[in-house]
Order: C-alpha cells, then sequence, then structure tokens
C-alpha cells in the first residue's frame, strides 16, 4: 500500500469518495484498493449494485491522473467520464464489507482523451470494462 491520502489524488468529497488506498502505481497504471461501504449512498445498507463499480473505475482512473499531476507538481484538475464499453460483470452485487482491486492500465492518450483497461476482482468478482475519459486543458469551476 502506498502511504497517501486518496483525497490528494481526486476531487471529491464525504461520501463520493469511494476509493480506501492506492496500492501501486506506475505511469500508466493504477491499482486501487475499495471496501464497500455501508453508507447509505448507493446501497440498501447490506448491498450495493454492481453497475458502481463504474465509478469504482472512473475513480481509480481519477486517482491515476491526480497521482501523475501530483508527481508533476501540479494541482489536481476536474475530469470527466465520457463512457464506457463492454462492461463485463459476473455479479449483480457487492456485498458490503467486500475488500475490491480495483485496476485501471491507460493504454490510448491524445489531447486530453484518454481510454482505459480497467478490472474490478474481488472473491468471486470479475468485472472489466474500457472507460473514455476527457481531462481538458484548462477549466473553471
Amino acid at each position: 500500500m502506498i502511504d497517501i491520502d486518496i483525497a490528494e489524488l481526486l476531487p471529491h468529497e464525504g461520501k463520493m469518495m469511494l476509493l480506501d488506498h492506492v496500492l501501486e502505481y506506475d505511469q500508466e497504471s493504477l491499482v486501487a484498493e475499495v471496501i464497500v461501504a455501508n453508507d447509505g449512498l448507493f446501497g440498501d445498507g447490506q448491498t450495493i449494485p454492481a453497475w458502481i463499480g463504474i465509478e469504482y473505475m472512473a475513480q481509480t482512473v481519477a486517482a491515476h491522473g491526480g497521482m501523475m499531476r501530483r508527481l508533476a507538481g501540479k494541482p489536481i484538475d476536474v475530469g470527466f467520464l465520457l463512457g464506457s464499453r463492454r462492461y463485463n460483470c459476473n455479479v449483480s452485487e457487492f456485498i458490503v464489507g467486500t475488500r475490491l482491486t480495483v485496476s485501471v492500465k491507460r493504454f490510448m492518450e491524445d489531447q486530453g482523451l484518454g481510454v482505459f483497461d480497467c478490472q474490478i476482482l474481488g472473491e468471486g468478482i470479475d468485472i472489466s470494462a474500457k472507460l473514455n475519459v476527457y481531462q481538458p486543458a484548462n477549466i473553471e469551476i
């Protein structure tokens, strides 16, 4: 596990901060850990729908971008999830307390547009997708 507060990498706050830890990273990829939360935000207190995996993946992509900007001495910027392709999922829900490993690997980037191969693994869980993302050069929020 990397000793860094995930809040330093993501422009999210409160219950929308879904990642727990960065496990490893390099210039092209990042692996994060998620412990499925019982916060009432998305689930029924016992389970969370598996489509939330797209947000776990998107936040891991954002954490990678945040880490690269942090290493370059730049502030964290907002990025946008444009869409996903081939969300292959073998479960319909995540059980609260389940430990998930979310891996993202950039395989294309051009003028702020990026495509990432993503995977979520856990006990009996194997999910994959490609995410299309965009980080504009200048944005005012």
